[in-house]
């Protein structure tokens, strides 16, 4: 498995994010990230993530992109903890990580949290998978 993070891993689509955030995701919080996870039909990845840091919390874009950059990184090192279990049932997921801490925390604890938090989203895919209505069912499903 290469460690590298494509384009199409990185979730760009406008209505996948509305949806998203609008409701019907499943979310947990492992601190200092918030993850918000949605299966969806129409990407082109296995897993496209969405990383976010407020600006409330982060005045500075330099310490914002910093911390932007340690997520991506522990995501990228660590991914194929997701992508394995996902594979074998061919479903695609929207992931988002919000960093909710108002402090820059150490990269060996964001990277910690993020092993974490991709175990507990490989362990509930089948609890995602049985939510989602089939395509036959409803459109715009995903199909899991």
């Amino acid at each position: 498995m290469t460690h590298t993070l494509h384009k199409a891993e990185r979730l760009n689509r406008k209505k996948v994010i509305e949806k998203m955030f609008a409701g019907g995701s499943r979310s947990f919080s492992l601190f200092p990230l918030r993850v918000v996870c949605l299966p969806v039909a129409e990407l082109d990845a296995p897993v496209s993530i969405l990383v976010s840091v407020s600006k409330r919390r982060f005045k500075r874009a330099v310490a914002r992109n910093r911390v932007k950059r340690r997520i991506r990184e522990a995501y990228r090192l660590n991914k194929h903890l997701l992508l394995e279990p996902l594979a074998q049932g061919n479903c695609r997921l929207a992931v988002a990580f919000i960093y909710v801490s108002d402090r820059l925390e150490p990269s060996s604890l964001i990277a910690e949290r993020m092993r974490t938090a991709l175990h507990r989203l490989a362990e509930t895919l089948p609890l995602l998978e049985a939510s989602v209505p089939r395509p036959e069912e409803a459109e715009g499903g995903a199909p899991c």
